[in-house]
């Protein structure tokens, strides 16, 4: 089409733009979105972006750096690193999505961030299997359960596993690896257990040799998270829950640099018994992370998180009414 004859459009009309007016104008123009939770998000953002850069009173040097800081983030994204999860992260944001969007009551594990490091590489193992072939590693046997909140067994639960090797870093870490390493594709038996062999969690760096890095030097922020190791579980009814194990007192127990520690998911390490030991073919003494994870299902989890809404629009003093389990105001 030519662009001498441009089509007719049916919009609102925009004219005498200034600091006072333009995110009315910006809200009304995005206002004929049909989505209503796509139009409710936009029209925060909008108005939450405007409103910083009025308080701050945003410099256009700024403006530009902080464009040019996102470009970098996305151009350091590859199939195995994703920096702007990474920049999620280490705002807090990743767990503050989690917390809002896959609540979990008690007495139900708690959720934590995934992190950047997650991968659909991993290959399917058994119960007994040994996940990590780092020589340099303390071997650690991990027995686990898996209940729902009546403390019934659940079976045929997915279970993701993933942890670093004992130098802290992941096997997409290394150029040239030739496969998995530390990682694990699991499934629950009829009794809920699923157990393998590992090796000890240990701290490490996130990447920081990228835009994310730099940003945490300015703010004068380490890039350590404390030991732990990282687990996901699926399956149909049941919530998706995110989480990991980490071990109490670990220099960065307190300032992990992605804020995912909660106390509900920090552990002591065991010693395996002898009758462990004959049990699950470990040396004994080896080191143990034992832990009984707790599923909710994913009717109460919609359940909570609908009410959790509801009650944090009231305070905020805004009409809303639900549309598929998020808040979009109600203007019926």
């Amino acid at each position: 089409m030519s662009s001498t004859n441009p089509p007719k459009v049916d919009v609102p009309v925009l004219k005498d733009l200034n600091i006072d007016n333009i995110t009315d104008n910006v809200k009304l123009i995005n206002g004929q979105c049909p989505d209503p939770r796509l139009k409710y998000v936009l029209e925060r953002l909008t108005q939450h972006l405007h409103d910083f850069a009025r308080e701050t009173r945003l410099s256009h040097e700024e403006w530009m750096t902080g464009l040019q800081f996102l470009t970098k983030v996305g151009q350091t994204c590859t199939d195995v690193r994703q920096e702007f999860i990474l920049l999620s992260d280490i705002f807090g944001l990743s767990l503050l999505v989690d917390s809002i969007d896959h609540p979990k009551p008690p007495p139900s594990t708690e959720g934590t961030v995934l992190g950047p490091f997650h991968s659909h590489e991993a290959e399917p193992q058994t119960n007994g299997s040994t996940i990590s072939h780092d020589p340099d590693g303390e071997p650690c046997l991990v027995l686990c359960t898996l209940k729902n909140t009546a403390g019934e067994p659940v079976e045929g639960v997915k279970i993701d596993i993933w942890e670093t090797d004992s130098h802290g870093f992941y096997d997409v870490q290394y150029p040239g690896r030739e496969g998995p390493d530390q990682r694990a594709v699991m499934t629950s038996d009829a009794q809920g257990v699923f157990w393998f062999k590992a090796i000890v969690p240990v701290p490490y760096p996130i990447p920081h040799d990228g835009p994310v890095g730099q940003l945490l030097k300015k703010l004068k922020r380490h890039w350590y998270r404390p030991a732990h190791v990282h687990f996901m579980f699926e399956k149909e009814g049941y919530d998706h829950l995110i989480t990991a194990l980490y071990l109490r007192g670990d220099p960065y127990e307190t300032s992990d640099a992605v804020f995912g520690v909660k106390d509900s998911l920090l552990i002591d390490l065991g010693t395996v018994t002898p009758e462990q030991a004959k049990q699950y073919g470990m040396k004994e003494g080896s080191r143990l992370i034992s832990y009984d994870f707790v599923l909710v299902s994913k009717e109460e989890s919609d359940r909570l998180r609908e009410k959790n809404a509801t009650e944090a629009m009231q305070k905020l003093g805004r009409n809303m009414k639900m549309y598929n389990g998020l808040p979009v105001p109600d203007v019926d």
